[in-house]
């Protein structure tokens, strides 16, 4: 969402230019026309920065600013998240820094200026579970019965954060599951099940067996819910499953059910991973019967908890 401030910004730039620029570049310039302008603004302002310049970008601009996270031990976290995804059905891709602009507004229907926005029609990745049910979507459509994709990606987010010493990029391990719906739950059961029981057996093993919790909430139907709670827990009768009826962060953006993943520190938890049913592939075939299951965890976060070996 705009703040007063951007929006106060921008109509002082409006008002600096000529009386119909706003059309022409908004509504009159084609996609592939306005990409040519704004390469040749980028091109002219690039070449008329100085080394300093720079350098000082460089020391103040928190979305180029290196993580402080120890990157042996962030790649020590990575791969132990793939090699356990190897007993899984879940399909790794590498995915690419950019995807096309208005994905995350489109699919995940998150404010545009939360993203950062390229000038060639396309956007800095900061969230791959909207990127990955593109693929799962584009999989379902071509005839795939069930989709299962995960990734590792660092995403670049513009949003400010509360902690003061939260950075705009950092890594997400997720997964995204797509399939269609056989009915009394039972798509939405199998779906939960793989994703809690592989998080279950990753944070056994990086954490320990007393590693936390999964703190979930259900929404809408809760007759639906109540039974996929049930079911998990028959399934995953170790998953320390807790109710978590109080949360309002996600209401709107999750149906069905959603899920936190608390880890248990020395004096209090931490919030390590999120996930939930959405309906963006259901959107995006479109089908009604479609259902959608994402999840993920910060590695980073994982590395600064996991037991020195």
């Amino acid at each position: 969402m705009a703040t007063p401030r951007s929006s106060a910004v921008t109509e002082r730039v409006w008002s600096r230019l000529p009386e119909g620029s706003r059309q022409v570049l908004e509504d009159e310039l084609s996609p592939s026309d306005l990409q040519s302008l704004l390469l040749s603004l980028a091109h002219s302002r690039a070449h008329r920065i100085r080394p300093a310049e720079v350098l000082r970008r460089w020391m103040s601009d928190r979305f180029v600013r290196p993580a402080t996270i120890d990157p042996g031990r962030l790649s020590e976290v990575e791969n132990r998240l793939w090699r356990r995804l190897r007993d899984t059905p879940f399909e790794g891709l590498a995915l690419s820094p950019v995807t096309s602009l208005g994905t995350c507004a489109a699919v995940g229907a998150v404010d545009q200026n939360r993203i950062v926005s390229t000038v060639r029609s396309s956007e800095v990745v900061s969230d791959p579970c909207s990127v990955l049910a593109l693929e799962a979507a584009l999989r379902r459509r071509s005839g795939v019965d069930q989709v299962h994709l995960a990734s590792c990606h660092r995403v670049l987010r513009a949003q400010r954060f509360v902690e003061s010493d939260a950075f705009a990029h950092f890594v997400i391990f997720a997964l995204v599951s797509s399939a269609r719906d056989s009915g009394s739950a039972r798509t939405e059961a199998q779906l939960l099940i793989m994703h809690l029981g592989f998080w279950q057996q990753v944070l056994d093993e990086l954490l320990g067996p007393n590693w936390g919790r999964f703190a979930y909430t259900l929404m809408g139907d809760q007759s639906i819910g109540h039974s996929l709670v049930d079911t998990v827990q028959s399934e995953l009768p170790v998953a320390p499953l807790t109710a978590y009826p109080e949360r309002t962060q996600g209401i709107g953006y999750y149906d069905t059910a959603a899920f936190k993943i608390m880890a248990k520190t020395e004096t209090n938890e931490l919030e390590i991973g999120d996930g939930g049913f959405v309906g963006w592939t259901a959107e995006l075939i479109p089908d009604a019967k479609e259902r959608c299951l994402i999840s993920c965890v910060a590695p980073e976060r994982l590395a600064n908890l996991m037991r020195q070996d």
